[in-house]
C-alpha cells in the first residue's frame, strides 16, 4: 500500500511557475513508475508526465515547459512547471504504478495503481 499526498498548488499569473510535490508513504516508492495526470473542470483525467526505469514521457502540450523527477531518498515526485498558460489550470494528481510495460500503458489512469488527492493549480492573465 502507497499513499501519496500532493502539494504546491495554487494561484499564478500566465507565463509563471509553480513546483509540485508528491510525497509517498512506505519503504517501496522507488519500485514504481510515477505519473502526473491533471483534470480540468468538464474535462477528462488527462496524462502529463511520467517517469520510470524506462525513460520519461510526456503528453505534447508540456513538452519544454514542464519536467519530471523523483527523489527515492525522500520518497518524493515533482512536477517542475514553468511558462504556465491558462490551460494549464486544473487539479493535479501524482499516481503510482508497477514499471512492468510501462512505457506501453504510462497514459492511461486505469493502469495506475494508487492516487493522491490532488492539489489545485490555477493560471490567470
Amino acid at each position: 500500500q502507497v499513499q501519496l499526498v500532493e502539494s504546491g498548488g495554487g494561484l499564478v499569473q500566465a507565463g509563471g511557475s509553480l513546483r509540485l510535490s508528491c510525497a509517498a508513504s512506505g519503504r517501496t516508492f522507488s519500485s514504481y513508475a510515477m505519473g502526473w495526470f491533471r483534470q480540468a473542470p468538464g474535462k477528462e483525467r488527462e496524462f502529463v508526465l511520467g517517469i520510470s526505469y524506462s525513460g520519461i514521457y510526456y503528453t505534447d502540450s508540456v513538452k519544454g515547459r514542464f519536467t519530471i523527477s523523483r527523489d527515492n531518498a525522500k520518497n518524493t515526485a515533482y512536477l517542475q512547471m514553468n511558462s504556465l498558460k491558462l490551460e494549464d489550470t486544473a487539479v493535479y494528481y501524482c499516481a503510482a504504478a508497477s514499471p512492468t510495460y510501462y512505457s506501453a500503458k504510462y497514459s492511461d489512469p486505469h493502469n495506475y495503481l494508487y492516487w493522491g488527492q490532488g492539489t489545485q493549480v490555477t493560471v490567470s492573465s
